[in-house]
């Protein structure tokens, strides 16, 4: 446990508050569960740097997508999860200078920190398919990466008794992975279910020459799509949209042959990256073309700058970008950062080993829960259990029992 001697930020005047032993810049999943740990830890002087008074658990928009959960439940307010003994500074950070130790916010204000924590997520790159940003949400288009949307994604499955319907996924690392092709398969268990999937083009666009990274999971996702039917496009992306036209350009990636493809609806994934200032940032990992922090894998410590962390959808980490991730990050990054504070320099450190979960949900009620780490090796943390099976309590797990866990466990830092 550490502490440090200076009082509470709440007893600080506004002009000696600009400066924090620990900033944490993002209020989201990572952020709130590192200031939580580093709160009950006894580390007094933690500010969160997060502009949003909406806090989302994102992983439940599949189900709302696939009419399985409401909306509502996946939101509440940024105060209602923001740790007590921490401070919530309610602006957006637009750079940061490691050489100085400082970040900078769209208002102007410069923030002063002893070690700094970044978790501001990812931003959705709408507009680097033409077309799409225009097309989303109208028509036969949608997306569930969007709260805005995802209710819509319903609408338009609910809807189609007939046609083709096209479910499309970036190149390059996105949020959960899996979460393209779980909506593919809800909306074909839904049709199969109406009896009109077999009026029902299915058609899934998926980067990758596989459908899963991991063997035994991509040999069951494989029946998947064989019960339903669905044409799977491999090593493929869509490149264009034409919303009002209904059409779309798929191409190829290992030929660079283009194809234009009439659709009814649309679910579609946009790319995704780093926001641009941290891209813009010293911070960046040279080699990673989306921009995101560059941090040990094992440590989440920065390379360059030992008083930097990152973790979450920014870190530039390879492994899937999950919740069940900063699950098993925080922990490690909050006990560096601790011996870091303590002095503790060049000793021992926790090791993150790459472990992320995706509850691959193929039906309304069945899920594939794809537990694994860097190595691609399973790594199951339910004894007993054959997860590699379709599973029913699989499923109540990912509709009520991970919600439950998040909101009671992981924001409070206690799981």
């Amino acid at each position: 446990m550490s502490s440090v001697s200076s009082p509470p930020s709440a007893s600080l005047p506004a002009s000696a508050r600009d400066h924090h032993q620990v900033l944490i810049v993002g209020g989201g999943t990572a952020g709130i569960t590192v200031a939580a740990r580093l709160c009950r830890a006894g580390v007094v002087d933690v500010a969160v740097l997060e502009p949003a008074d909406v806090h989302w658990y994102q992983p439940l928009w599949t189900l709302v997508g696939g009419g399985r959960a409401p909306l509502g439940v996946t939101r509440r307010s940024e105060a209602s999860v923001m740790p007590r003994r921490a401070r919530w500074i309610r602006e957006a950070a637009v750079a940061v200078d490691p050489e100085e130790g400082t970040v900078t916010t769209r208002a102007g204000r410069v923030i002063g920190y002893d070690f700094l924590v970044m978790a501001p997520g990812l931003q959705l790159d709408w507009g680097e398919v033409p077309g799409l940003d225009a097309a989303v949400g109208h028509g036969a288009v949608s997306s569930n990466y969007s709260a805005e949307h995802a209710p819509y994604t319903w609408e338009l499955i609910r809807g189609l008794r007939s046609g083709t319907a096209v479910f499309t996924q970036p190149a390059g690392p996105v949020k959960c992975g899996g979460a393209p092709q779980k909506i593919a398969y809800l909306a074909a268990d839904h049709w199969r279910r109406q009896g009109v999937l077999d009026r029902i083009r299915v058609v899934l666009v998926l980067p990758a020459d596989s459908l899963f990274g991991v063997p035994v999971w991509r040999r069951a996702l494989e029946r998947v799509a064989d019960r339903y039917g669905i044409e799977v496009r491999l090593n493929s992306e869509m490149t264009a949209v034409d919303g009002a036209a209904r059409r779309l350009t798929l191409a190829d990636r290992s030929t660079g042959a283009e194809e234009s493809l009439a659709f009814d609806l649309l679910h579609a994934v946009p790319p995704q990256s780093a926001p641009d200032w941290v891209e813009r940032s010293p911070l960046a990992a040279s080699a990673s073309p989306y921009g995101y922090v560059e941090v040990d894998k094992h440590t989440l410590q920065h390379p360059r700058h030992a008083n930097v962390f990152a973790l979450g959808d920014v870190a530039d980490l390879p492994t899937s970008k999950t919740g069940a991730a900063v699950r098993k990050q925080a922990p490690v990054l909050v006990a560096n950062l601790l011996a870091e504070l303590a002095g503790e320099r060049g000793g021992r450190r926790r090791r993150y080993d790459g472990y992320t979960s995706c509850p691959l949900v193929t039906a309304r009620d069945r899920v594939l829960l794809a537990e694994f780490d860097y190595d691609h090796n399973p790594a199951p943390s339910i004894p007993l259990l054959d997860t590699t099976k379709e599973r029913r309590d699989m499923w109540l797990l990912k509709r009520y029992g991970l919600p439950a866990l998040y909101w009671h466990g992981m924001l409070k830092g206690r799981a």
